[in-house]
């Protein structure tokens, strides 16, 4: 079975020579699907789907097709880089060493920071390296691309639920009522929830008789397949959910309410923190008719149960936090966590979480950093609005940035450049060039996910099942570029310090054994995943072992935090232009930005005040301007105004700012319905 959304990208013919086919997998999203790569040669000529791989049968996207074009892209970085001058790596690793040691020496192992983002989630070696090099160095300073755009997922996790990594998953096989708020599947294929091959299982929810409600103010591709799409003001859904919750409290009948107070504490409290969201308000701040939110009422008890999922265009709102505790407190509410048909909780094929004792959260977070206090220390790392502060005020002067632009991808895009610029030393690993490695003292290039081995460790629980996959590099790399692994781990020996643990050392360690060691503690052990060439599926869904881990036994539903934060929730803001977020089906971040145009979205019927399309805007925040070309998108509604996140020109990110808008929870900056105003600057 091929692709059953977006268009394909065209297979070049095969060369002649030494052909062969392989199985392994995407690593550019969360779907992870099983891929076929055909190799002539030393060229990689064709990635196409793995019939065989159990979750993904076939599927695979236009990004992962593109596979052969990004391994072979002309800009690849090849050679490691000290300022413009290209260096064997023994040089590269002792001046990187000597700096260490001198940042250390005269600021503490705090002086180091590491910012880990999208290019190092699908690495599972060079992941794990990068992170243990920075703990076993002493520094606290860790940042990665999770407080970006969505802290609210481990937040809520931890808030309710005791643990930052628990995440809710569709009961694909049971669930009959899917709703999807501010995510876009088809062309995200998940957020926290992986999902291969999006348009046929929805197609086959809604054949076997389940319903699709798409909450989302674009008129999104997901949207196109649902039974009904309800268009809600940006930044407006988290009154949907209170509206929806609030309507099912009041109807909770005795017995119905002893049951969920025995699962759950805090009902009372969320039943009182809810009650001023009567249906008028909530009809007057989200611009939907009365009947829409009591058609979706009844939507949920016709079905009893509900799987929900939120994706970014919830989580970089400024109410990210109260929309995704809401979303817990309907599944919990109507008892859909942990239960057939609703939402279940992935422990993991590798992480085998229903078998550990899970550090549950204690207390309240620690301070952030110096400059920046008041940006709590979650989840092991300080929020990456506080990075650019610290740089500032001197406190870090070393950075390394593993798979990562933070130049584009950091708020206040001018500050952030100016403070990359004025490190002492800035260490960029990646593929490609990006902003960032033009600033780079340092550029380090790795292999990518064809020149490497893998499994998929840090999303193991992102799954559709219980399963896991393994994939060893299907050709060898090209020019000097180096497994991330192996950078850590020497320059760690130069250090004095042991990056890659149980005995392994860069000159003994190969994937291979680092994935063994990984694997080692598997369901299977470590020679099952490493035979899991086409993917294994250990079972599907499991419940009842997550009730074990929650704090009394119960779920948490009014978290104080929380219930404060709603009560200071107000409606969006009224403005001309409201700026929201996407995604793009063809473009990931600084990678294959040849494949889409970046343009400024909006409604075809903005278009006659701002010069037609085509003509050359500027769109302005309270914080800063971009500029870009304009283009109408009948997919907008009237008043919003969509930029890709992650583009040089235009860099969203000059919109936004890291002093205000900022959430006190989780020191995210707020990035999606923010008002501001478009003006035409050439008409073309």
């Amino acid at each position: 079975m091929g692709s059953s959304s977006g268009d394909r990208v065209e297979s070049p013919p095969l060369e002649s020579g030494s052909v062969r086919s392989e199985p392994s997998f995407c690593r550019i999203c969360n779907a992870m699907c099983g891929i076929i790569v055909t190799v002539s040669g030393d060229r990689v000529v064709r990635v196409r789907g793995d019939d065989e791989h159990p979750l993904s049968r076939g599927y695979t996207c236009p990004k992962g097709r593109a596979l052969p074009e990004l391994h072979h892209d002309p800009r690849r970085l090849n050679r490691p880089t000290i300022g413009t001058r290209e260096v064997p790596w023994n040089e590269m690793l002792d001046d990187l060493a000597a700096r260490v040691r001198s940042t250390v020496q005269s600021h503490g192992a705090d002086g180091v920071a590491m910012y880990l983002a999208s290019g190092s989630a699908f690495d599972s070696t060079g992941r794990r390296a990068a992170e243990r090099f920075l703990r076993v160095l002493g520094s606290a300073q860790k940042y990665t691309a999770t407080t970006i755009d969505t802290p609210s997922k481990p937040l809520v996790a931890e808030l309710i639920g005791g643990w930052s990594g628990l995440t809710p998953v569709w009961d694909h096989e049971r669930s009959t009522l899917l709703v999807l708020i501010g995510s876009n599947p088809v062309v995200s294929h998940g957020h926290s929830n992986a999902m291969p091959d999006p348009v046929s299982r929805l197609r086959n929810h809604r054949a076997r008789g389940g319903e699709v409600w798409v909450i989302d103010p674009r008129a999104t591709e997901t949207a196109r397949l649902a039974d009904r799409h309800m268009a809600p003001r940006p930044g407006s859904d988290w009154l949907v959910l209170a509206h929806v919750v609030r309507s099912l409290l009041a109807e909770l009948d005795l017995s119905a309410s002893v049951a969920l107070h025995e699962r759950a504490a805090g009902a009372d409290e969320l039943t009182a923190a809810l009650e001023r969201f009567t249906p008028d308000v909530v009809s007057a701040g989200t611009g939907l008719a009365r009947s829409d939110l009591d058609d979706l009422v009844a939507a949920v008890r016709r079905h009893g149960r509900v799987s929900a999922l939120t994706g970014t265009g919830v989580s970089m709102a400024a109410t990210a936090n109260v929309a995704e505790w809401l979303l817990w407190a309907l599944h919990i509410v109507t008892d859909s966590y942990d239960q057939p048909g609703g939402m279940w909780f992935n422990p993991g094929y590798l992480m085998q979480l229903d078998t550990r004792a899970l550090a549950t959260s204690v207390g309240p977070p620690q301070p952030g950093p110096p400059s920046r206090p008041e940006l709590l220390r979650r989840f092991g790392e300080w929020p990456c609005a506080a990075l650019i502060s610290e740089i500032e005020a001197g406190n870090v002067r070393t950075l390394f940035v593993v798979g990562g632009n933070p130049a584009t991808a950091f708020p206040d895009a001018p500050r952030t450049r100016a403070a990359l610029e004025a490190l002492d030393t800035l260490a960029v690993v990646d593929i490609l060039p990006t902003e960032t490695t033009a600033l780079a003292t340092h550029i380090l290039p790795a292999v990518d996910s064809l020149e490497r081995a893998d499994v998929p460790w840090l999303l193991d629980g992102y799954q559709l099942a219980v399963a896991t996959q393994f994939t060893p590099a299907m050709v060898e790399p090209v020019g000097d570029r180096w497994p991330v692994w192996r950078m850590f781990g020497v320059l760690g020996e130069r250090l004095g310090l042991d990056v890659l643990g149980r005995g392994l050392t860069p000159a003994t360690a190969t994937d291979e054994l680092l994935i063994r060691s990984l694997a080692a503690s598997s369901r299977g052990g470590a020679d099952a995943v490493l035979a899991a060439r086409h993917g294994i599926v250990h079972r599907g869904a499991v419940f009842g072992w997550i009730r074990s881990i929650l704090p009394s036994g119960r779920w948490q539903l009014a978290p104080t935090a929380l219930v404060a934060q709603l009560a200071a929730c107000v409606p969006p803001p009224s403005g001309p232009f409201l700026l929201i977020a996407h995604r793009q089906l063809r473009t990931m971040n600084s990678q294959l930005r040849t494949l889409a145009e970046v343009a400024i979205h909006v409604h075809p019927g903005a278009l006659a005040d701002l010069g037609g399309d085509g003509a050359e805007v500027e769109v302005r925040s309270a914080h800063g301007a971009v500029r870009g070309t304009v283009r109408g998108d009948e997919r907008m509604p009237p008043g919003a105004v969509t930029i890709p996140h992650g583009w040089c020109s235009p860099n969203v990110s000059g919109l936004t700012s890291a002093d205000v808008e900022v959430d006190p929870l989780t020191g995210m900056v707020t990035q999606s319905a923010i008002p501001v105003e478009i003006v035409t600057i050439a008409t073309h």
